[in-house]
């Protein structure tokens, strides 16, 4: 027993009827077989969900159909491909010609926030006095001049602290 069919709208029959027609004509005008495949089946997409409508000229409706899908498609791809162009050089350099990330990889990211909380970590764990010499000059950049008068004590004091700090980080934290 056959299942009863539903009446196809007249595109779709052109659609069915020109199949194998519409992948060349795609193909011929993507260069790739797989981009007109995949063309093909979003033409027959569309084409499905289009209500059925009474058309004159199916077949030059379905060619201007598949036209209009390209051209969207290859806008589509223009859009995206200026986004990765735009990113990729507010974020990329260029050092020799060689194309170069400004930003690490995630897991060199990931190691390298662990490693500043492990450091932050053994910093407050210094004694007071050392670990304020160590912060002031080692992380916010003051002299041993400056260190010395932001704690009120000497030149060779503040050295001693940081020297001290530095042994007991690398000792806790390896080199």
């Amino acid at each position: 027993m056959n299942a009863p069919t539903e009446p196809r709208s007249p595109l779709v029959a052109a659609y069915l009827e020109r199949r194998e027609n519409l992948v060349r004509f795609f193909a011929a005008r993507t260069g790739s077989r797989q981009a007109a495949e995949d063309l093909t089946q979003e033409l027959y997409l569309k084409l499905a969900d289009a209500e059925s409508a009474d058309v004159q000229n199916p077949l030059a409706l379905l060619y201007r159909i598949a036209v209009n899908l390209m051209l969207d498609r290859a806008r589509s791809a223009a859009r995206s491909g200026a986004r990765e162009a735009s990113w990729r050089q507010a974020n990329h350099a260029q050092v020799q010609g060689e194309d170069i990330a400004d930003i690490p990889p995630a897991d060199e990211a990931a190691a390298s926030r662990e490693r500043l909380r492990r450091l932050v970590r053994a910093v407050e764990d210094l004694p007071p006095q050392m670990g304020k010499a160590f912060r002031l000059h080692k992380l916010d950049g003051l002299t041993h001049a400056e260190t010395a008068r932001a704690m009120g004590v000497s030149v060779k004091r503040v050295e001693k602290h940081v020297s001290a700090a530095l042994k007991a980080l690398v000792k806790k934290l390896g080199p």
